[in-house]
């Protein structure tokens, strides 16, 4: 048995085929009770359109390609899930690649998009190549979320201000009473902003920062913090670059044998489903990204629309959320060596 085709709606819904175009497309003037004669009609039918001639006749796929720049972080998960609602609601469906296996395998980012004709693209993370970004903005609309590297000509880019929360945090850290503090800081644009926050508060109340760098990963903030409550004289406090990072914090500090918050202080950064899980319940700083994701959607479909521009900044404010992992300074307590506390200690 043959599919049903759209003449097959517009005999049963007693209407034109170009009618029934319209109605699908949602656009143009249709009468209420023709446009429901039409969906009845669908409905009753099993009718589908064909996407493969949808597209060719508009010129279009109607498919938006997604890059993130690592599928493995939460905080991109929840910023999807903004994005996904206004794309599905315009008829926009979500091409996703992991630019980080794409790397890995040697293989351009954004290439494949281009080969698949997509209508725009959504770079979510840090952005690879800023150059070559700007040459692809040229061809499509092109929209980046949740990383702050240089903005090619053309591009709208949705981030939070990264320096603002990283001051909140560091803050909220010293009106506890700690002095020291240390960052498990990060890679990127994004990163270099957080760390320049922290070491701004830090110096303006008259407290030496000190920085363990690291990659945004949860093994980058066990081994980090290894390294520094290995120190003479540990901190007493740690902002992490994000939740992840701080996992792997916390993780460190109860295999040395350190209790939360009475020992040492931990945040994380990003506000991801991590961080209100109520075995961490993470003190972090709130970047709001399912609104990100709803702000990128909109920049896209006003560039599809033909709006747009040389390309704008928009910045999400920061707000702290302060859970179970801070307090103060608890009493001066011997530095933990590798190997005390809980067994399993990965050194």
């Amino acid at each position: 048995m043959r599919p049903p085709t759209i003449r097959d709606v517009a005999e049963r819904a007693g209407v034109s085929k170009s009618l029934v175009s319209l109605v699908l497309r949602g656009s143009g003037p249709v009468r209420p009770e023709k446009r429901d004669a039409v969906l009845r009609a669908v409905a009753e039918l099993g009718y589908r359109p064909n996407a493969a001639a949808r597209s060719l006749s508009e010129q279009r796929t109607r498919t938006v390609g997604v890059l993130l720049d690592d599928l493995r972080n939460p905080w991109f998960v929840e910023l999807l899930d903004g994005l996904n609602s206004p794309l599905h609601a315009a008829g926009l469906h979500m091409l996703l690649a992991d630019a980080r296996l794409n790397r890995r395998m040697g293989h351009d980012l954004a290439e494949p998009f281009l080969d698949l004709g997509v209508d725009g693209l959504v770079v979510v993370g840090t952005v690879p190549d800023a150059g070559a970004l700007g040459t692809l903005a040229r061809r499509i609309p092109v929209v980046v979320a949740g990383a702050r590297e240089a903005q090619p000509p053309g591009v709208d880019v949705v981030a939070g201000d990264d320096e603002q929360g990283a001051r909140l945090v560091t803050e909220h850290l010293l009106g506890l009473g700690h002095r020291r503090i240390a960052h498990l800081a990060g890679h990127g644009a994004v990163g270099a902003l957080r760390r320049r926050g922290f070491e701004t508060a830090m110096r303006e109340h008259g407290a030496e920062p000190l920085v363990e760098p690291g990659d945004l990963t949860e093994e980058s903030g066990y081994r980090g913090t290894v390294r520094l409550l290995s120190r003479p004289e540990r901190p007493t406090a740690l902002f992490a670059v994000n939740d992840m990072t701080a996992v792997g914090a916390l993780s460190a500090a109860g295999e040395l044998g350190l209790r939360v918050p009475a020992d040492l202080s931990v945040t994380g950064y990003d506000n991801t489903s991590i961080s209100r899980l109520r075995h961490l319940w993470l003190t972090t700083v709130d970047t709001a990204p399912y609104e990100a994701g709803r702000r990128a959607a909109r920049c896209l479909l006003d560039r599809l629309a033909g709006h747009g521009g040389e390309g704008t900044v928009h910045l999400a404010a920061p707000a702290l959320q302060v859970r179970g992992t801070t307090g103060p300074p608890g009493p001066a307590a011997p530095t933990p060596r590798p190997g005390e506390g809980r067994p399993g200690v990965r050194g």
